[in-house]
């Protein structure tokens, strides 16, 4: 049995919400669909009974109808573990995981600025990578923002 099938097995037994969700898309490389309300467990399980000790990324995503997020991790072996997870747009929140991998808190800053969503246990800090005078409730990477509202530091009149 293959080090990639051995952890799709092993996820698929610990959480039985990811039957079908777990796809081996080559050697080294998997990526599951995490519900949300199961995000924060299988993260735990992924990183601290799992092996997958190194975060390489995060990714924050608009899939039109949600946002969603990438976990990037990995063992160091180089197996990674691609945790995607779908967040509703009308209230985009997730749970940092700075107490994870500290230096998360640089990807959750731009999820923050680029796409809207807000994220629960970030140390404080400044904004990332957006200038401070960048307006309130302009996402940039969101798809349906329009960058013809925005004039560096305030709207014009719709």
């Amino acid at each position: 049995m293959s080090e990639e099938t051995a952890v799709q097995e092993d996820l698929q037994n610990r959480f039985p919400s990811l039957r079908d969700k777990i796809r081996v898309a080559r050697a080294r490389r998997l990526f599951v669909e995490v519900p949300l309300a199961d995000f924060t467990e299988v993260f735990d399980y992924a990183v601290k009974q799992g092996g997958f000790s190194i975060l390489c990324a995060i990714t924050g995503v608009d899939r039109g109808d949600a946002l969603g997020a990438i976990y990037h991790v990995a063992r160091v072996n180089g197996v990674m573990l691609n945790l995607s997870v779908r967040i509703d747009r009308s209230s985009p929140v997730i749970q940092s995981v700075t107490p994870y991998f500290p230096a998360a808190q640089v990807y959750e800053r731009e999820m923050i600025d680029l796409l809207g969503i807000q994220v629960r246990g970030l140390p404080p800090g400044s904004r990332y990578p957006l200038p401070d005078d960048w307006p309130k409730d302009q996402f940039p990477l969101r798809k349906d923002w329009n960058p013809e509202v925005l004039k560096m530091g305030e709207t014009k009149d719709a």
